[in-house]
């Protein structure tokens, strides 16, 4: 690499459907809990799918005041609480810090879609003048990244990356180029999404892209099983604090991974299929490789897309294999959607979190609900099927791949 900064990851926080902090997120994805269920949060007696990831357990008021919390939309509550947890724990005082080299990139593929169904609502029952003042502030898709610069004064690059599915990794892609091409020292980032709602569910099963497993949710998510039926629609949010090495070095932070490459590439296909053969993620994830500079021998795991759709999983182990050739067979791969749906513009920097996680305990959480894998997924990967792994991880990838046809991929090492 001619840029001689470097990029480390100093802090993590994320809501999910299997844990609403880091350390139980983790620790019920390394003993493969299921985190799928029937949706309680309003009435899908007439959706032809009627389960999804929710995060039950998550309380805003845990992490600001009530009345703060109302004026959020439930993606955005979810991005402040994964921030906060962020910023807590890479330990760092705002106070004595740049803040005009501090700032905040974070992504959500919808934005705030439940404040808009609310408004409609009142929009239609009781007419124009009742609809909330609120209403742009909190459904507008930039009120996450809007609100976390506000909450800690940080003043350098803020803005939201909307690109579906990758929106998350867009985002942290993003902001470690801020930081190598000496911008910032410190960014916020990650992505939230809170699309279990009504319109949001009627309009995934319209599309048809939901598995209908309505009497067995928790086996309805299996990435790379020859049974899947479509993917599983899950909230939550997940935050990382990007930091140039040397600043954190200084002031004595603990440091998960290097974040050695990033690569973005278009399929320029389908709106809503990959290209044929895995062409465009292929090419991210070349990008990523080439930019962290590491022989590709060198690589122990990769945290898949893994959705649970015939066309992804289908094309992303293409696409494995052609970048990986025979070393594909001795990777690692799983995926976090099994245990939990999928996040949409959330799910990168959830992955991200978790494989940071696997890189400092050495262990590889499973692909849950995996009992054949589909001929097509070639049987002989290593998936990582329904119990952990205990490995040590040196570098590891991680995709995302979003509607549209956005691909993205992050490489990280051990540091």
């Amino acid at each position: 690499m001619m840029n001689k900064r470097r990029v480390v990851i100093t802090g993590l926080g994320c809501v999910t459907p299997i844990g609403v902090s880091v350390e139980t997120f983790f620790d019920a994805a390394v003993k493969g809990k299921n985190g799928v269920a029937a949706i309680t949060s309003f009435d899908v007696s007439q959706f032809s799918t009627r389960f999804g990831g929710e995060a039950k357990d998550f309380d805003i008021t845990q992490f600001v005041e009530h009345r703060e919390g109302k004026r959020m939309d439930r993606f955005c509550q979810l991005a402040v609480a994964s921030a906060i947890q962020a910023v807590k724990d890479c330990g760092i005082d705002f106070s004595k810090a740049d803040l005009d080299r501090c700032g905040c990139i974070y992504g959500s593929g919808i934005g705030g879609i439940q404040e808009i169904e609310t408004q409609h609502i009142r929009l239609l029952n009781k007419g124009p003048r009742m609809v909330s003042p609120f209403t742009v502030p909190k459904l507008m898709g930039n009120a996450a990244c809007g609100t976390i610069s506000m909450m800690y004064g940080l003043k350098a690059a803020n803005f939201c990356v909307v690109t579906a599915c990758a929106s998350a990794s867009h985002s942290i892609g993003e902001a470690f180029y801020n930081i190598l091409d000496g911008r910032s020292d410190l960014v916020i980032t990650g992505g939230s999404e809170a699309a279990v709602s009504p319109v949001g569910l009627s309009s995934f099963c319209a599309l048809k892209s939901l598995s209908t497993r309505n009497d067995s949710p928790e086996t309805a998510s299996r990435p790379f099983d020859v049974g899947r039926d479509g993917f599983v629609i899950a909230e939550g949010a997940g935050a990382v604090v990007l930091e140039e090495y040397e600043h954190a070095k200084k002031r004595g932070a603990k440091i998960y991974a290097e974040l050695l490459g990033y690569g973005a590439t278009a399929d320029a296909h389908h709106i809503t299929a990959p290209s044929p053969e895995g062409e465009g993620a292929v090419r991210a994830i070349e990008l990523a490789i080439k930019q962290a500079g590491i022989p590709k021998e060198k690589f122990d795991y990769i945290n898949a897309h893994g959705t649970s759709t015939e066309l992804n999983d289908i094309a992303e182990t293409t696409a494995i294999k052609k970048v990986f050739g025979d070393h594909a067979y001795k990777l690692s791969i799983s995926s976090t959607k099994s245990l939990m749906g999928h996040s949409l513009g959330a799910s990168g920097a959830i992955e991200l979190v978790a494989t940071c996680k696997m890189i400092e305990k050495s262990i590889i959480h499973p692909t849950i609900n995996l009992d054949n894998v589909d001929p097509k997924c070639d049987p002989k990967l290593d998936f990582v099927p329904k119990v952990a792994k205990e490995r040590k991880i040196n570098y590891a990838a991680s995709n995302s791949f979003g509607f549209g046809g956005h691909n993205a991929c992050l490489v990280v090492g051990r540091i």
